[in-house]
């Protein structure tokens, strides 16, 4: 299976493996077996993918959602306000998730081993468990540079040595929360002509939440560059959507976004209407491949999509998001 979720190369190959892995985690894991009987949907109902039921994501918070009786590699937790009960990934295969985000990687960027990958991720490293950190590490560890590397609190530093590097012509992703790129911003200014700057989302209560193009103008300034990348990720998940400018996000060819009716939970709609966000992640083989987040967005034409904000009574998390 992990064969056939790697090698999609089209639309009639991506909707055979989608049944295909639907069949398996009704068939073996027990949360999404109950949540499919409460709703009445078997696989004998289901004949196209938007026929599929997508699991609520809060079930994350209180259950062990998995599809396999391996054991269990890796637990990965999202962040939360203090007090808050966080989302638990548990992961029996890590290496789904490596080849998950290294090929998609790969796709969108290119060879990983022609960059310097700088990380300025805060509040990430200030945890454990962090899904983010962990692929940002094995990012940084296969560029094989020692420029490569984690930053905290060190801006300085970084100023330094973003700019040494640019001017080498060196390739750099820079990668950070956008509170910890506002941070960086402030105490310098840039004109960065090598350098990709990625931010994965939220001020995670340490700033005033900004939308979108007001925050990516404001760090296009800051870093004197022409885009902000942006990269959609998730604690449930184990595969990325990128942007690479004005917020619009490309899928790997294992994923796939679609909306709900924001009103009609169980009705996905057409696209280019705005509506709550379904995720089809086939990486997610071990646990649940399909989930009904609390992102509100817009699906295109070409499956690319715009996250536009978040339902109202969800709390903020470490989805890329701009509150609106």
């Amino acid at each position: 299976m992990k064969e056939s979720i790697f090698n999609i190369n089209n639309e009639q190959d991506f909707t055979k493996t989608t049944m295909a892995v639907f069949k398996h985690q009704f068939k073996n894991n027990k949360v999404y077996r109950s949540f499919c009987d409460l709703i009445n949907k078997h696989p004998s109902d289901v004949t196209k993918i938007e026929e599929i039921p997508f699991l609520p994501i809060q079930f994350f918070k209180s259950r062990e959602i998995l599809s396999s009786k391996e054991k269990i590699e890796e637990i990965f937790t999202s962040s939360g306000t203090t007090g808050s009960i966080t989302s638990k990934h548990f992961v029996t295969d890590i290496n789904l998730y490596k080849e998950s985000y290294l090929k998609g990687f790969a796709h969108f960027y290119g060879n990983i081993e022609e960059y310097v990958v700088l990380a300025l991720l805060p509040n990430y490293l200030e945890r454990k468990g962090s899904s983010l950190v962990f692929m940002v590490d094995d990012l940084i560890r296969k560029t094989n540079n020692i420029e490569s590397g984690f930053y905290l609190n060190n801006l300085d530093e970084l100023a330094n040595k973003l700019i040494n590097l640019d001017r080498k012509g060196q390739k750099v992703l820079l990668i950070g929360v956008s509170f910890a790129l506002l941070d960086l911003i402030e105490k310098h200014q840039f004109k960065l002509k090598n350098t990709t700057i990625m931010e994965t989302g939220g001020m995670k209560g340490r700033r005033k939440e900004l939308i979108r193009n007001e925050l990516h103008q404001i760090l296009s300034d800051g870093f004197g560059v022409n885009e902000i990348h942006s990269e959609y990720g998730m604690t449930e998940l184990l595969s990325q959507g990128y942007s690479k400018g004005n917020g619009v996000f490309e899928t790997p060819n294992w994923m796939k976004i679609l909306t709900r009716d924001t009103e009609d939970a169980l009705t996905i709609q057409e696209q280019g209407k705005t509506g709550g966000i379904n995720v089809i992640d086939l990486a997610n083989y071990n646990s649940c491949s399909f989930i009904a987040t609390q992102d509100l967005g817009k699906v295109y034409e070409n499956d690319t999509f715009e996250i536009i904000g978040r339902f109202d009574n969800s709390d903020i998390r470490g989805c890329n998001l701009m509150v609106l």
